[in-house]
């Protein structure tokens, strides 16, 4: 397998992972990480290493998981039996997630190194979909979910140089996550999509594919229904993450690409996005 080539920065990543089940229901967002991984590895080489942030591994003040290696860590109750069987046991990079903090703190964010690990279901289950063998290196990052999406932004911004050696960024989430309108008004997988979900996706595909970034860091009082499709916002927050690792000092404001585009239960958006130069070129293949 060709290793990611330094001369050419890997486009960043925000995944929506949506519930835990994709491990065993892959549906139409796990089929477009199947063949992610393979995008990847055929345009780029296959990555020296994943940074990921998700909403599951969430703290005060940031962390960066230097353990050697990572298991599964099944982070939720109430599903069936097969889920909780699955492994992930992926390696870690304790170098690179020294660096990873050492960047952080050199732009004045106060990042923790710590050797603990494990990947939450928010890293895991889209990394099984996307490398199946579990062989690229994984530092997760943790949220701090109270930071505003400026903040995320400029956390991600403080690693773009990473994407340049040879490291791939995800911020896993999910475009829409309310909780309560799942449980409360249960439908089908297969539902159709609410007319809410509906224009709230297309307005985030509108603003991040027009470059209206200062629009999107204002989502929470600009866009239509954000409060409806997120009544918290840990789970939309990694988005800002993947944009701001895709940021260059010479253009601040990244591309955007909708990679993706699906809906599960009628309101749960499962889109992905792809930032920076080669995020187009990922998308066309």
């Amino acid at each position: 397998m060709t290793a990611a080539s330094p001369s050419t920065p890997l486009p960043t990543l925000f995944l929506s992972h949506g519930s835990p089940m994709i491990a065993v229901e892959p549906r139409e967002a796990g089929v477009f990480m199947q063949s992610l991984g393979q995008r990847i590895d055929a345009l780029h080489g296959r990555p020296r290493a994943i940074v990921a942030m998700s909403p599951h591994t969430a703290t005060r003040t940031p962390f960066v998981l230097g353990a050697p290696a990572h298991h599964a860590i099944h982070d939720f109750g109430g599903f069936p039996e097969a889920l909780y069987a699955l492994r992930y046991d992926a390696p870690g990079d304790a170098v690179l997630s020294k660096d990873v903090a050492k960047l952080l703190q050199q732009a004045g964010i106060g990042a923790t190194w710590t050797e603990q690990g494990g990947l939450d279901h928010g890293i895991w289950t889209p990394l099984m979909h996307i490398y199946p063998q579990a062989d690229v290196p994984v530092v997760p990052v943790s949220l701090t979910p109270h930071a505003s999406p400026q903040q995320v932004f400029e956390t991600g911004r403080a690693l773009a140089s990473l994407r340049h050696e040879g490291v791939l960024l995800i911020g896993s989430g999910s475009l829409t996550h309310n909780l309560q309108r799942f449980f409360q008004r249960p439908s089908p997988a297969g539902a159709v999509e609410a007319p809410d979900c509906a224009e709230f996706r297309a307005w985030v595909q509108r603003m991040a594919e027009g470059g209206l970034w200062p629009e999107l860091l204002d989502y929470r009082r600009l866009a239509p229904h954000a409060v409806a499709m997120h009544p918290t916002d840990e789970h939309w927050l990694p988005f800002y993450f993947a944009a701001g690792a895709a940021s260059e000092s010479d253009q601040p404001w990244p591309v955007a690409t909708r990679l993706h585009g699906s809906v599960t239960h009628g309101h749960l958006a499962m889109d992905a996005y792809g930032f920076g130069a080669g995020a187009a070129q990922l998308a066309e293949a």
